[in-house]
C-alpha cells in the first residue's frame, strides 16, 4: 500500500509534483499520475488502482479541480470509505482561493494559499499527521481576549495599552464631520469589505490629519492602535514587525523579519479591538500582504494613489468646504471677520496645509487676516515671477511657506538651516540625536545647536510656531510638501551641501555591524532616513563614499531581516556608486560584489551569485595575493554556491583552500576556522564521506562550544549537522540526542516557527 494518492487537475500539475516530492522527501510514498502512469496504460484502470491501493487521497483544491468532471470520482471514492472523516482518508489541500460546496464543504483542509515555500512545506507536513497538534510549549495567554474581573477598566479618554501614534492630536482640527461619520459607520458596520478604508487625496488635503482625528475620537474602541509608515516597503515591514515587541510576542526577537510579520498578522486575525493605520502608502502592492484576514479589527490607509479598489473602500478627500475653511481661520486666529476670512480661504484654495501655515503665522505675529491676505498676494506674485510653478505641490503652499520662512530667517538662521537639513531626510520621526552623532559633518550654524539643548530649542522654536515642523522631546517631523518646497528654494550648490550633510550624519550613525541583531533597533529607527538621504545624495552625486557605504550597510541589515529583494536593490545601488567612484577592480567594490552575491544566493539565483563571488575573488586575489583572509571568505562563498549547483568536487576544493588560509591566519581554533570546517563537513557528507564529515562537524562543535558556550544558536548548527551524519551512519540514538539538543537551543533563541527550528524538528520526526 502507498501512503498517498494525489488527485489533481492538469492545471495544478506543478502543485501536485511539489506535494509528492515534499512528501517523499519526508519518507512517505505517493502515487502521482505524472510520475506513475506510463504511456500505453489504461488511464481509468490506473486511477482505480491508485485510489484503491493508497491509504489516503490528497485532493489538490483549486477552481480548476472543483470544476472538472473527472476529478469528482477520485475524491468521492475516498469520501465513501471515510464519510465521517475519522480516518482522514480524504485530505484536501487548498492551493488557490476557491469556495468549497456540497460534500467537501465541512472537511477541514490544509491551506497553502499565499504561503512561501518554507511555510507551505511546514503546513503540509503538519497537516498530514494523524495526531493531536498540541504545541510543545504552553501558548501565550491571548491578550485582549477577555478582561480579568480584577482588571481595572481603562479611564475614558486614556490611550490604549499598545499605542505608537507619532503625532499629537491637532487642537485646531475643524470640520470633516461627514468624512469622520463615514469612517465610523463603515468600520463599525462589520461588513468585511468596509473594514479597510483607504483615505485618498492630493498632498496637503489633510489625509493624515483625518486618520489622526478618527483615531483620537475613537480611542476607547481599541486596545491596540499601531501606526505604520508605509512610504517605503522596508520601513513598512519594520514598523509592522515592531508590533510584536509591543505585544511581547514570542517571535519578537526572531532574526527572520518575515516570520515576525507572519506572527503579527496571525495575532491580529485572532484578536479583536485593534486599529492599523498605513500612512502615506504608495501602492496597494506594498500593503496587501500585511492586511489581516477576517473581521477582528479595522484598517485605515492614507495615500495619494487612488487605486485601492478590491482591498479597501475608497474615501476620496477633497479640500475643505468653504464654511469649514472660514471656521478654521476664525478659530485658529481668534478674529471674527467672516468676509475677509472667506477671501483668504479662497486665495489659499481651501487647502488645509496652507490654511494651517497661514493661521500659525497670524498667531505668532499677532497680525489680522486682512494683513496676511495682502502679504500673501504680494508673495505669490513674487514667486510666480521668480520660478515656474512646481507640479509637486500647489502654489498656495509655496507662498505660505515663503512667508513663514522669511520670518524664521529673521529670528534664527540656525532654525532655517535645521529645516534645510531635515528636507533631505525622511519626513517623520527624525531623531534629534542624529545632530549629535554627526556634528563634524554639519555647517557651522548647526554645530553649536547640536551640542547645546538651549540653543537647539531656540533654533527649532520658530519652525514650530510657524507650523513648519512638529517637535517632540526626541524627534522632529516635517510635512512632505514642506520638505519639497524647502528643497526647491535652494540653489544647486545649497542642495548638494545639505544632501551631503544629511547622508554623512546618517552614515555615521548607522551601525557598521548591521547584521548583528543587537543593532537592529537602531537600524530600524534610522532605516527611513538612510533610504531618503541616500536617494538625494545619489541624485545630486555627492558624498559617494558615504552613500555607497550607507546603502551597503542598509542592505546587510535588510538581508539579515530576510528582506532579500530590498537588500538586493541596496547592494546594486552601492555597487554602481562604488564602480563609479573607485573603478571596477577596487577592494571596496569587491565588498559590494560579494554582498550582492550573498543575496542572489538567498534569492535562488545561483548562477548570478557564482558570477559575483568569482568577480570578488579575482579582485581580492589581485589586491592581496592568494592567501589573504579576505580571499578565504570569497573562496568559501564560492564553495557554497558550487555546492548548491551540485558541483561537490569544486565546492570541496574551495572549502579546503579557505580552511587552509584560515588556519594559517588565525590558528586551528578560531571561530572563522570553525565556519570553514563546518562547510567542509557539509560537502563531505554530500559526497558520501560520512566519517570525514563526522570529524569536521565534531571539530566545528568543539570550537563553537569553547567560544560561545554549549547553548548558543551557532553551536546548534553544528549539533544539528552532527545529528544528520550520525543518522546517515545508522546511529539513531546519537542522532536523536543531537536533534533534541539543537531543537532546544533553536526553540529558546529563535522560536518554534523559525525555519531552523522547523528543520531540526523535521529531522527529529524523521527518526520515528
Amino acid at each position: 500500500m502507498k501512503d498517498f494518492f494525489i488527485s489533481y487537475n492538469s492545471a495544478d500539475k506543478s502543485w501536485a509534483e511539489w506535494t509528492a516530492w515534499t512528501l517523499e522527501e519526508a519518507g512517505y510514498t505517493t502515487v502521482l499520475q505524472a510520475w506513475d502512469f506510463r504511456p500505453g496504460s489504461n488511464f481509468v484502470l490506473e486511477m482505480q488502482r491508485a485510489a484503491s491501493e493508497a491509504e489516503r487521497t490528497i485532493a489538490i483544491l483549486s477552481p480548476a479541480y472543483l470544476n472538472a468532471n473527472y476529478t469528482q470520482p477520485e475524491w468521492a471514492a475516498a469520501f465513501v470509505q471515510d464519510p465521517t472523516g475519522e480516518k482522514g482518508t480524504l485530505l484536501p489541500v487548498r492551493v488557490q482561493k476557491c469556495d468549497l460546496e456540497g460534500l467537501l464543504s465541512p472537511i477541514t483542509y490544509i491551506n497553502l494559499v499565499d504561503l512561501d515555500e518554507t511555510a507551505a512545506d511546514e503546513a503540509l507536513l503538519q497537516g498530514i499527521k494523524q495526531e493531536r497538534m498540541k504545541p510543545p510549549v504552553k501558548p501565550a495567554f491571548p491578550k485582549g481576549a477577555q478582561r480579568s474581573v480584577t482588571e481595572q477598566p481603562r479611564f475614558p479618554g486614556a490611550l490604549p495599552p499598545t499605542w505608537n501614534v507619532p503625532h499629537s492630536r491637532n487642537p485646531n482640527f475643524t470640520g470633516r464631520k461627514e468624512y469622520l461619520a463615514n469612517l465610523k459607520n463603515s468600520l463599525s458596520s462589520g461588513k468585511p469589505a468596509a473594514l479597510t478604508q483607504a483615505i485618498h487625496g492630493l498632498g496637503g488635503v489633510g489625509k493624515t490629519q483625518l486618520a489622526l482625528e478618527y483615531t483620537y475620537r475613537n480611542v476607547a474602541e481599541y486596545d491596540v492602535v499601531w501606526w505604520v509608515r508605509s512610504e517605503e516597503p522596508a520601513t513598512l515591514a519594520a514598523d509592522y514587525a515592531s508590533l510584536a515587541k509591543a505585544l511581547d510576542m514570542p517571535e519578537k526577537e526572531a532574526a527572520d523579519q518575515l516570520l515576525i510579520i507572519k506572527a503579527v498578522k496571525q495575532w491580529l486575525e485572532q484578536h479583536p479591538k485593534w486599529l492599523l493605520v498605513f500612512d502615506n502608502a504608495k501602492d496597494r502592492a506594498y500593503v496587501n500582504d500585511y492586511l489581516p484576514q477576517g473581521k477582528t479589527g479595522h484598517v485605515l490607509i492614507t495615500s495619494r494613489n487612488v487605486n485601492w479598489r478590491g482591498i479597501a473602500t475608497l474615501l476620496d478627500v477633497k479640500v475643505l468646504e468653504r464654511k469649514e475653511s472660514v471656521d478654521f481661520l476664525l478659530k485658529r486666529t481668534g478674529y471674527t471677520d467672516k468676509e475677509v476670512a472667506d477671501a483668504l480661504a479662497d486665495a489659499l484654495g481651501d487647502l488645509p496645509l496652507a490654511l494651517e501655515q497661514a493661521g500659525a503665522y497670524m498667531e505668532a505675529k499677532g497680525r489680522n487676516i486682512s494683513y496676511y491676505l495682502n502679504m500673501f498676494t504680494v508673495h505669490k506674485n513674487k514667486l510666480l515671477n521668480r520660478a515656474v510653478p512646481s507640479t509637486d505641490y500647489p502654489d498656495t503652499v509655496a507662498t505660505t511657506w515663503d512667508i513663514a520662512f522669511d520670518e524664521v530667517m529673521q529670528i534664527s538662521s540656525s532654525g532655517a538651516d535645521l529645516l534645510n537639513l531635515c528636507a533631505f531626510l525622511a519626513p517623520d520621526d527624525i531623531p534629534v540625536e542624529l545632530l549629535n552623532s554627526g556634528v563634524q559633518y554639519l555647517p557651522e550654524s548647526l554645530t553649536a545647536v547640536a551640542g547645546d539643548p538651549l540653543a537647539f530649542d531656540d533654533a527649532v522654536d520658530p519652525l514650530r510656531r510657524y507650523s513648519l515642523v512638529e517637535i517632540t522631546a526626541e524627534t522632529i517631523s516635517v510635512h512632505r510638501l514642506v520638505q519639497a518646497v524647502t528643497r526647491d528654494r535652494l540653489d544647486e550648490d545649497e542642495k548638494k551641501k545639505w544632501a551631503e550633510a544629511a547622508v554623512r550624519i546618517v552614515d555615521e550613525a548607522f551601525p557598521f555591524d548591521s547584521d548583528d541583531v543587537g543593532t537592529w533597533p537602531v537600524c530600524s529607527r534610522l532605516l527611513p532616513h538612510a533610504l531618503a538621504a541616500a536617494e538625494h545624495a545619489e541624485v545630486l552625486n555627492v558624498a559617494s563614499d558615504s552613500t555607497g557605504r550607507l546603502l551597503n550597510q542598509t542592505g546587510v541589515y535588510l538581508k539579515g531581516r530576510a528582506q532579500f529583494a530590498e537588500a538586493k536593490e541596496m547592494y546594486e545601488r552601492a555597487l554602481a556608486i562604488g564602480e563609479a567612484t573607485y573603478g571596477p577592480d577596487h577592494t571596496q567594490v569587491a565588498i559590494y560584489v560579494n554582498n550582492l552575491g550573498g543575496v542572489l544566493k538567498a534569492l535562488g539565483d545561483m548562477e548570478g551569485a557564482k558570477k559575483m563571488y568569482e568577480r570578488a575573488l579575482a579582485i581580492d586575489e589581485a589586491a592581496y595575493g592568494p592567501d589573504h583572509p579576505d580571499v578565504a571568505i570569497d573562496v568559501s562563498n564560492l564553495g557554497g554556491v558550487l555546492k548548491a549547483l551540485g558541483d561537490m568536487e569544486g565546492a570541496k576544493k574551495m572549502y579546503e583552500r579557505a580552511l587552509a588560509i584560515g588556519e594559517a591566519t588565525y590558528g586551528p581554533n578560531h571561530t572563522q576556522v570553525a565556519i570553514y570546517v563546518n562547510n567542509l563537513g557539509g560537502v563531505l557528507k554530500a559526497l558520501g564521506d560520512m566519517e570525514g564529515a563526522k570529524k569536521m562537524y565534531e571539530r566545528a562543535l568543539a570550537i563553537g562550544e569553547a567560544t560561545y558556550g554549549p547553548d548558543h544558536p551557532t553551536v546548534a548548527i553544528s549539533v544539528n549537522n552532527l545529528g544528520l551524519v550520525l543518522q546517515a551512519l545508522g546511529d539513531m540514538e546519537g542522532a536523536k540526542k543531537m536533534y533534541e539538543r539543537a531543537l532546544s537551543i533553536f526553540t529558546e533563541y529563535l522560536g518554534e516557527d523559525h525555519p531552523k527550528t522547523v528543520t531540526v524538528q523535521n529531522n527529529l520526526d524523521s527518526l520515528s
